[in-house]
């Protein structure tokens, strides 16, 4: 199961037409790299939850054959939390042990080698976790003997000696036994609502500390870094979608363009996401920013979560320096 039915609050302007799943990265949609690992690893049959912008995944995806896998999708007309999801697609998953997968990730990390862990320690639940040596904000995950033994808060700032704190992946290996743990029909949270009542009755959930690549684009920032990671890895500094016009006298690098994106001559754009159709006018410098049409976002109040921004002609610009 992959999930896709969140808000993509932190990420907005980028998430004001479309939920975060569906964002494009390089030109395949988020959660289309997140169905190609499952296939990978001979996983062909894959839900989808939806609930916000629900058009925005299934278009992105399809019936999800040009990635490999087929698709079927849940919707919920009312959002109910990482838990809560699998509830309400219980009937497609309480036949056999299952992978869930959050939808905002790119990852090469060994899923077979994880289901292996969780075959190995006869777990309810086997957690996908990495060390986090830049400490960066990701909920410290504390182990025992090969098992979880507990969710803790933040990490903090400490010395380059110190062993670096766990972080859970987005990805998880579950036997259809966990439905016992989750409360029907409500909104609920598989660490809070889940996976520490069941250790408390003492269930084994397993910790599996893999090696390898992993992105998670839960911000603007992160979304630009990780795409222009992706492109350098490629020798390239560039990425244009659909229709591009760029004129020959402007200067476009470090850049992410969407869909039918135009830049004027003269104009200069670095460090920089641009959404469909934006046109950056003459002589305009775009720096450190994401820039989506300004007719997007009128009259939205922005979310609570989401970075502030200015209109400025035709375009929303967002500063990534806030």
């Amino acid at each position: 199961m992959i999930l896709a039915a969140g808000y993509g609050e932190r990420l907005w302007p980028l998430t004001c037409d479309r939920t975060k799943p569906a964002l494009p990265v390089l030109g395949k949609p988020l959660v289309g790299y997140v169905a190609e690992y499952l296939a990978r690893y001979g996983i062909k049959d894959v839900i989808v939850n939806l609930h916000h912008q629900p058009e925005s995944v299934r278009r992105a995806l399809g019936n999800g054959s040009q990635f490999g896998v087929r698709l079927h999708y849940v919707y919920e007309p009312v959002i109910l939390g990482t838990s809560g999801a699998l509830d309400n697609a219980r009937e497609l998953l309480e036949e056999d042990t299952f992978a869930v997968v959050n939808g905002k990730l790119i990852t090469d990390l060994d899923l077979k080698a994880a289901l292996q862990t969780h075959r190995q320690r006869q777990a309810l639940a086997t957690l996908v976790l990495l060390r986090n040596p830049k400490r960066e904000r990701f909920s410290i995950v504390e182990t025992r003997g090969g098992l979880v033994s507990n969710f803790a808060g933040m990490p903090e700032p400490s010395s380059p000696d110190t062993e670096p704190p766990l972080m859970f992946t987005g990805i998880h290996i579950l036997e259809p036994r966990i439905f016992e743990y989750i409360p029907r029909g409500v909104f609920s949270d598989t660490i809070t609502d889940v996976y520490l009542p069941a250790m408390s009755k003492g269930e084994r959930i397993a910790a599996h500390i893999a090696e390898g690549t992993w992105y998670e684009l839960s911000t603007p920032g992160r979304y630009l870094d990780i795409s222009l990671g992706l492109l350098r890895q490629r020798g390239e500094n560039l990425y244009a979608g659909l229709n591009p016009s760029i004129d020959k006298g402007a200067e476009v690098r470090d850049a992410v363009l969407w869909d039918d994106v135009t830049v004027e001559k003269g104009a200069h754009v670095r460090q920089a996401v641009l959404g469909d159709g934006v046109r950056v006018p003459a002589g305009e410098l775009l720096e450190d920013a994401v820039v989506v049409r300004a007719e997007l976002v009128a009259g939205i109040t922005p979310p609570a979560k989401g970075l502030r921004g200015h209109v400025s002609g035709d375009n929303f610009v967002v500063s990534l320096s806030q």
